[in-house]
């Protein structure tokens, strides 16, 4: 499966932050919305960077209570893992695994279309999954073939 589809079946779109936004307004944002990741950008256009828990524990853990008033800019991550909507899901699976994150921004030539996390990831393999379960249940008991 591409990418590209799993942003069809989940909707496309991010959520973004503005680089002067604290962390604790984020965090809000991240328990509000339930998510665990965000896009810092100035405009629609552009993206600076993400934000991610991770993010936001790593710099609980550096700086301490202080952290929470720190600026988004100031703890963002710069070095965003991405992918292309024409990869495919394993490719998307790798640098995961490679960089060690929960979330991949997904690109369209230039454009940031959506993020795909590892939930998304575990989503899609467990249907599949179970679509296969179903396929052999069906071939077994000879229902659904002619």
């Amino acid at each position: 499966m591409l990418v590209g589809e799993i942003m069809k079946n989940k909707g496309a779109g991010v959520i973004t932050v503005a680089p002067d936004q604290t962390m604790v307004e984020v965090l809000r944002l991240f328990r509000d919305n339930n998510i665990g990741f965000v896009v810092v950008s100035q405009s629609n256009d552009e993206y600076l960077g993400s934000l991610s828990e991770r993010d936001c524990c790593n710099a609980v853990a550096e700086y301490g209570a202080e952290a929470a008033m720190m600026r988004v800019a100031d703890v963002m991550n710069r070095n965003v893992a991405t992918c292309s909507t024409r990869d495919l899901l394993p490719v998307a699976m790798g640098i995961m695994t490679q960089r060690r994150t929960r979330h991949v921004l997904v690109m369209d030539g230039g454009d940031v279309v959506g993020v795909v996390s590892i939930g998304d990831v575990v989503k899609h393999r467990l249907d599949e999954a179970q679509r296969t379960e179903q396929d052999l249940q069906d071939y077994i008991c000879g229902t659904r073939y002619h």
